[in-house]
């Protein structure tokens, strides 16, 4: 880079070493905590259950969310028609739905009071049970299949107009186009699918407590949840701290490893035309969208139907937990901004950017209850954890949000001093004022979605703060889950419905400030 670009690497520079050494704290000293207090002599046998069944519901979550993404992903990318935008749009939806307020629309579907429940009644049948590895796994398919859709749809769309029109010139037989287009999609993106929404699902908290139905449908985040809040057990916390990270590392390096996408060479940037006209896959893929769209539509009109319906029910508590969550909102994600902003501008300036941007995403791979367990285990000596309840959150919340936002914001970063570097050097445009001027006009797009992602996902989050919070302090998600437990669920659907109107409000607000007032 020129002389003139010195300056701004000199004021960013200790500022991004600050903000990596920040994230060094937040994944090693948790683990050091956990490592000097776990017993050694191996895993006790009394936690080989939570580890078995959070090894089979994640395994299982992954293979059918992958799986049942593949022929929707392939109607998505082969198909053109009225509401399709909608549709991308809608599976969108699950992963900023806070995760208790999904549950009571899995419940009001396809619970034992649900829509199908009564169907069933109407045939003399008796009502589903989804409570246990049923129920589990029915909500992370829920959560994971939008999300398994849209990794393997970005395959598809990569496969460029032109080899689909001269497949179909050649009158390529299916297993042809199978093996030329599909398989080395699949190849390239299934692996690193199933992997990404393996550690999503072995490290879910909110799903498996409401849901798992019992001590047999126990994961490793819920028995640490239950040796902190209920028996106070820091040794056996820690040692089950200590297996979730050795398997969520594991899981991330694979994904790492797989995720690679595949190549396809170039194209004349046509627009997709499908070329396949057959009358029987295009019904299949018509059938595939129209299951998609209820799956995942009806828990959510659900949602919305049940909450208007609770809002006359509103507790008088509401309110305070609505100021304490947006609160703690605002916190994790001006933190989680500032030290993306500085770590994207030491990992553009480093030569050792990549590895920077690798350590960074451990905190990806680290649950946020090993994180939690970990700073349990340091703050308890010196003073309450209970007390700083609403801090840890709010540092954990940033934790899971940075490297979220670092790969939305350093891209953005990478192209403007690829576009604009020189000639901001040219005109001697530097420090603050070349941030002002240049840089966050070009990144604000990236800036406001990436603010707006991590609102919106600590205004719902139901995790780390069960471990702290003591019972006069609540978020919503906290509210909401003790309303569920005492079986006031006209009350829990009210703030069920506020808790979306406030998450989806602040992605909205955040993510229309950055594309701009005419976007």
């Amino acid at each position: 880079m020129g002389a003139c670009a010195e300056p701004v690497i000199r004021l960013t520079k200790p500022l991004g070493i600050a903000a990596l050494f920040v994230v060094a704290v937040l994944v090693l000293a948790p683990v050091l905590a956990l490592i000097s207090r776990a017993e050694s002599g191996g895993v006790s046998a009394a936690v080989w259950p939570a580890i078995r069944f959070t090894l089979l519901q994640a395994s299982l979550s992954a293979l059918i969310s992958v799986a049942l993404a593949v022929p929707l992903a392939k109607a998505l990318a082969r198909r053109a028609f009225f509401g399709r935008g909608l549709m991308v749009s809608l599976l969108g939806a699950p992963f900023l739905l806070p995760s208790i307020v999904a549950v009571l629309g899995l419940l009001a579907i396809w619970g034992r009071s649900g829509v199908f429940s009564d169907m069933l009644a109407v045939v003399g049948l008796g009502p589903l049970d989804i409570y246990g590895l049923e129920g589990v796994l029915l909500a992370h398919v829920f959560f994971n299949l939008p999300l398994a859709t849209r990794m393997l749809l970005q395959g598809w769309q990569a496969v460029p107009s032109e080899h689909y029109r001269l497949a179909a010139q050649l009158d390529l037989a299916p297993r042809a186009k199978f093996a030329l287009f599909d398989m080395p999609v699949l190849r390239g993106a299934a692996p690193s699918a199933l992997l990404v929404i393996f550690m999503l699902c072995m490290s879910s908290f909110a799903v498996v407590l409401a849901l798992g139905g019992g001590p047999k449908a126990s994961t490793i985040e819920l028995a640490i949840y239950q040796a902190l809040r209920f028996e106070f057990d820091l040794a056996s916390a820690a040692q089950l701290a200590i297996v979730q990270l050795v398997v969520g590392l594991s899981a991330a390096a694979l994904a790492f490893h797989f995720g690679k996408a595949t190549r396809f060479g170039g194209g004349l940037g046509a627009p997709f035309q499908n070329w396949d006209t057959r009358r029987g896959p295009k019904l299949l893929d018509g059938a595939v969208l129209v299951l998609a769209a209820l799956f995942v539509g009806l828990p959510l009109l659900a949602i919305l139907a049940k909450g208007l319906a609770g809002l006359g029910a509103l507790p008088s508590g509401l309110w305070g937990a609505f100021t304490v969550s947006l609160g703690v909102a605002a916190a994790s994600t001006l933190l989680a901004l500032g030290l993306s902003l500085v770590l994207a501008r030491l990992i553009e300036t480093s030569r050792r950017g990549g590895a920077i941007e690798l350590f960074t995403l451990l905190l990806l791979a680290t649950s946020p209850f090993v994180i939690g367990t970990g700073l349990f285990i340091i703050i308890n000596p010196f003073a309450s954890p209970f007390a700083l309840a609403l801090p840890i959150t709010a540092l954990v919340n940033a934790a899971l949000a940075l490297p979220l936002m670092l790969r939305i914001i350093r891209p953005a970063l990478s192209r403007v001093r690829q576009d604009y570097g020189r000639l901001a050097e040219g005109l001697g445009l530097s420090g603050w004022a070349r941030f002002r001027l240049l840089t966050f006009p070009q990144i604000r797009p990236e800036l406001g979605f990436a603010t707006g992602l991590a609102a919106a996902l600590s205004m719902g989050d139901l995790g780390v703060i069960t471990l702290f919070a003591p019972p006069d302090v609540q978020t919503l998600p906290l509210l909401m889950y003790r309303l569920m437990g005492s079986y006031q669920m006209e009350a829990a659907a009210g703030v069920g419905l506020v808790l979306v109107a406030s998450s989806f409000g602040l992605f909205y607000l955040f993510d229309k400030g950055g594309r701009g007032a005419g976007a």
